[in-house]
């Protein structure tokens, strides 16, 4: 078996699409699985829809999500991807090849005829399609045009029989020769299609397996009647099915979030993404979940991705981002959290302070973000917001009672530290004769406006008396 050799070829139009990363990850997944090589290629040969800083963001969330590629062009010592537009003069000279063996010819047809002509196709009902008017002007007709007239230059599709994609994941899927487009190679710009780039660069660039998402199924057939108009040896193909809207519709922004970036932002852990984008499609086998990078990379085959979509299930990455913060060693957590809570303006300028309160929201936060609202208590005068169930042991007439006699307690201590509280709790206890969950629930929902939260040690020990006592008095009188 040749060297396992794949790349990822995205355009430069924007945000990095969900789907895109997975085909990403699928690809590295499947070079590393088999020693192979994972190669970066940027398809901006389409300069109307290039969009400025799009590439630089789409290496960054590449590099984010861990995805390094391990080829290209070196610049200043480091890899950079393959850009397409830096490679017309290699689309050039195959091109030339094609129209010299009558496997392409040049298409004078104004946008204006295109557009008639496709709308007449609809309204009788059949699939638009170029009708080969240009493809019987002879080479003579077809140069002396080119003299003084734009023209695109299009491929020359069999007119008879069938082309057949065999496909890794959905078998050999046949498509007949007469219902094939004849398709643009190169626009009037001089620039090629994604259709002639991708396979002249696939072959060039020895790509073993091409490995991309089902919509480029259709276009398949054309890519191959190309390889054997050169005389090429056929890569490899496996179409990865669609992402679904929990409707089953296609994945698309009108139902949630569908650019990487935008989970980035939200404090997901490229871990949990990685994971998470993994199950879209394929599975181990068994009832596993929870993957490393390295379990990935050892247990992933192409022949276990599914056929049908995979619906992106929100709750579920949620779930799988809390597990992958609450198993981060401390010094990690540590480093993501205080990080992210400087950014809201949360610093105490005590280290050991910062680290005792994201330590106690580990275990009860679903993204990094959640700090922001869970450790606004210890950064703000007042409680902005109670928990209904928190206002309901508030409200508690035991609960009340309780209250009065801390502030009493309170009242004859001038400092309040860990040891100072249990024996104020403990006092307040016997005054009162409440105990347990009445006793204890009613000072956690008014110290935190929460029912759960980080210990109550910690609290005390952060607020201090004179934020007990304001807090406790606005359980009492605002309530």
């Amino acid at each position: 078996m040749n060297k396992v050799r794949v790349r990822f070829a995205p355009s430069p139009t924007g945000f990095v699409h969900v789907g895109s990363l997975r085909t990403a990850l699928y690809n590295y997944l499947f070079a590393k699985h088999n020693q192979g090589d994972f190669i970066l290629r940027i398809e901006d040969t389409d300069q109307t829809r290039f969009v400025e800083g799009a590439v630089e963001n789409l290496i960054s969330t590449l590099k984010w999500s861990g995805l390094d590629y391990d080829e290209g062009p070196e610049k200043d010592g480091k890899y950079g991807p393959y850009f397409q537009s830096q490679r017309k003069e290699i689309y050039n000279s195959h091109i030339k090849y094609l129209l010299d063996n009558d496997n392409a010819y040049r298409c004078f047809c104004s946008a204006e005829r295109l557009d008639q002509l496709r709308n007449e196709q609809v309204e009788k009902n059949i699939d638009p399609k170029y009708d080969g008017k240009c493809r019987k002007l002879n080479k003579n007709e077809s140069e002396k045009k080119a003299e003084h007239e734009s023209y695109v230059i299009r491929l020359k599709v069999p007119e008879q029989g069938e082309t057949i994609v065999d496909d890794i994941i959905r078998g050999k899927v046949s498509f007949q020769n007469d219902l094939i487009d004849d398709q643009v190679l190169i626009k009037s710009d001089g620039y090629p299609t994604y259709h002639f780039a991708n396979v002249v660069d696939d072959h060039l660039m020895q790509i073993s397996h091409v490995i991309r998402g089902e919509e480029w199924l259709p276009s398949t057939p054309k890519h191959l009647i190309l390889y054997k108009c050169f005389g090429w040896e056929l890569p490899q193909f496996a179409h990865l099915p669609l992402l679904l809207n929990p409707d089953k519709s296609k994945l698309s922004k009108r139902q949630g979030d569908v650019a990487v970036e935008d989970y980035r932002i939200k404090g997901f852990l490229p871990q949990a993404m990685n994971n998470f984008v993994a199950l879209l499609g394929w599975n181990k086998g068994d009832n596993q979940e929870i993957f490393s990078m390295h379990e990935l990379i050892e247990h992933f085959s192409l022949e276990r991705v599914n056929k049908a979509g995979s619906v992106f299930n929100a709750e579920k990455l949620n779930w799988m981002n809390g597990m992958y913060l609450r198993n981060l060693p401390d010094s990690e957590y540590l480093e993501i959290a205080l990080e992210k809570m400087k950014s809201f303006g949360y610093d105490t300028g005590e280290i050991l302070k910062n680290e005792a309160i994201a330590l106690s929201f580990k275990e009860r936060i679903t993204t990094i973000n959640d700090l922001k609202e869970k450790a606004s208590i210890f950064f703000e005068e007042g409680i902005k917001l109670y928990e209904n169930e928190a206002l309901e042991w508030i409200k508690k007439p035991t609960s009340q009672k309780v209250f009065s006699f801390m502030l009493k307690e309170l009242e004859n201590i001038s400092e309040v530290n860990l040891d100072v509280f249990k024996k104020v709790m403990k006092n307040v206890q016997q005054q009162s004769g409440v105990k347990g969950q009445d006793l204890w629930m009613p000072v956690r929902a008014a110290m935190t406006g929460m029912i759960s939260g980080p210990e109550l040690p910690i609290v005390i020990e952060i607020f201090g008396k004179q934020k007990m006592e304001k807090l406790i008095d606005t359980a009492i009188n605002k309530f």
